[in-house]
């Protein structure tokens, strides 16, 4: 199997690619991070990044508040490909993608969502589960499409929302299981596994 090489796009703290970073460094030679991005200049995931040696840029995103500018965004596939990325992953970015970055990387670009999607998709899904009166949430990874988090899903897992849950709690535990099942779902593309969402690619996380 190829090395899959990974290019980040965060614009946050970069919780998930530590996670990432950390279980690449502890448990596999099979992937890699080239190339960190951000639309965010004092992300802390930039810092993450430079503190570990990982290539990591800041690019304007443009007017846009809720995507990037189409130039922006081929400019990223532009550096992607010239790094030799083969696998995109999006770890909290908050932008939409809508065209030159998927079409760069057909079915490569893959992110995580804190819900069991399709229920909740946007912004604080952990807040939409907990003010629901759900019972059990958890997190989605799924393929990136035009649309927000209505990508194909391709692995989740569960965490039960407790009576004395606060907002800030339950998505602790969320995070908690993401940082689980991010690297998981990279582990199959490394070892170039086939998979098709059922209830092996659905995981109980006991959080």
């Amino acid at each position: 199997m190829n090395k899959i090489i990974l290019g980040v796009l965060g614009s946050g703290k970069g919780s998930n690619f530590r996670a990432i970073a950390d279980w690449i460094q502890l448990k596999n030679e099979k992937v890699e991070i080239a190339l960190v991005v951000s639309d965010v200049q004092d992300a802390g995931i930039l810092e993450l990044a430079r503190s570990r040696r990982i290539p990591a840029m800041y690019l304007p995103p443009g007017k846009f508040k809720t995507k990037l500018e189409p130039e922006v965004e081929s400019q990223i596939a532009k550096l992607f490909k010239e790094a030799g990325v083969n696998l995109v992953v999006l770890a909290g970015f908050m932008r939409i993608l809508k065209g030159p970055l998927l079409e760069a990387f057909p079915k490569r670009v893959i992110n995580i969502h804190p819900s069991l999607l399709p229920k909740y998709p946007g912004l604080e899904a952990w807040k939409q589960a907990l003010n629901a009166g759900e019972t059990v949430t958890g997190c989605t990874v799924h393929y990136v499409d035009e649309g927000i988090d209505s990508g194909e899903i391709i692995a989740s897992a569960e965490v039960n929302v407790y009576g004395n849950d606060t907002p800030g709690s339950l998505h602790a535990r969320i995070q908690e299981a993401e940082h689980v099942l991010y690297p998981m779902v990279i582990d199959w593309f490394a070892k170039g596994e086939d998979w098709q969402y059922s209830e092996e690619t659905q995981i109980t996380q006991d959080l």
